[in-house]
């Protein structure tokens, strides 16, 4: 009897002996640092297999694309001269950026549209409906990008715009980054960024908001439920898909109490027609290139713009040409 109440106790701490290694050698294995991966080749990476080498000389490494706001251009503008308000809010970044890079680092597109609001509450108002103006915005903004894409493969992008240019530039993102806009799903690592201020079809946490950043929606959204009561003019709600892929590249820029992109919810549609169709006046949404309303660490929403669209810039690829 006592040789074998041995040899069990014998058994039972030989278990617990080899319990207690087992046990070391589990944590020591999760502790232990995995294996370095295994090394790829030296030298820079290579373009998509879909892409080819180099693009043809005339190709700028980077367009940049912008869509001015209400009143801030003309259907027969000079895209590369802008003359049709020589105080539109987005000469200040565009200017600055042609200052700064030569045409064949970035080209600087600036969209040319009615960029007209009919405010159906003044029957004497004789400009083109917001949803024509609009719609022929986003025509001739996609169908340069398409133009542009097509010709130069390895042309990189930086999408900006203000107020009735922001919707625009905001859907077309939104198109790409949801994959039916017109550079091609596999493509859309080419846009680097889309820069939007005042965007009337904003929703706060969608995009980074830039600090800052009221918690309202866009006049678009805040309407939407009434969708085309106002004829001309159809609310359309929130963007569907968001901005998809572009999401992490979407800075948006609103100052608290801009009637565009951060409305209040409203109860009579034609009444706050009226007042949106004003909006543009109002001194909130009319004060972007200075502090008063909006400032990020000093700077207007112009500075900041321009800053951050050189940055991508600088940072771009320097494509091959052929």
């Amino acid at each position: 009897m006592k040789r074998r109440t041995k040899r069990v106790a014998f058994g039972l701490g030989f278990l617990a002996i080899a319990a207690i290694v087992l046990v070391v050698v589990l944590v020591i294995t999760m502790l232990s640092p995995a294996p370095p991966p295994p090394k790829g080749p030296s030298g820079p990476t290579t373009q998509p297999e879909h892409r080819p080498e180099a693009q043809p000389a005339d190709c700028p490494d980077v367009l940049v694309l912008s869509v001015p706001g209400t009143w801030e251009s003309k259907a027969n503008d000079d895209p590369y001269r802008p003359t049709a308000n020589s105080r539109s809010l987005m000469l200040r970044i565009t200017k600055a950026l042609q200052g700064k890079f030569p045409q064949s680092r970035a080209e600087v597109y600036t969209v040319p549209y009615v960029a007209q609001f009919r405010n159906p509450t003044v029957l004497t108002d004789k400009q083109r409906d917001y949803n024509d103006s609009r719609a022929q915005g986003k025509r001739r903004a996609s169908a340069k990008l398409a133009e542009t894409h097509g010709h130069c493969p390895l042309t990189s992008y930086v999408l900006m715009g203000f107020s009735q240019g922001a919707v625009i530039v905001g859907d077309i993102a939104s198109d790409i980054g949801n994959g039916r806009g017109p550079i091609p799903e596999q493509d859309a690592d080419l846009v680097l960024g889309v820069g939007l201020i005042a965007d009337g079809r904003r929703e706060s946490g969608k995009q980074n908001d830039v600090a800052p950043s009221p918690d309202g929606v866009g006049a678009e959204i805040t309407l939407a439920p009434f969708g085309s009561l106002v004829p001309g003019i159809e609310m359309t709600g929130p963007r569907p898909g968001g901005f998809g892929t572009l999401e992490e590249r979407t800075y948006s820029i609103c100052a608290s109490g801009d009637l565009i992109c951060d409305a209040p919810r409203v109860t009579n549609p034609l009444s706050a027609i009226g007042k949106l169709a004003n909006a543009a006046n109002n001194p909130v949404h009319a004060m972007y290139a200075t502090t008063r309303y909006w400032s990020a660490g000093g700077s207007t929403a112009t500075q900041w713009m321009f800053a951050w669209a050189s940055r991508l810039i600088d940072e771009a690829p320097h494509p091959a040409h052929s």
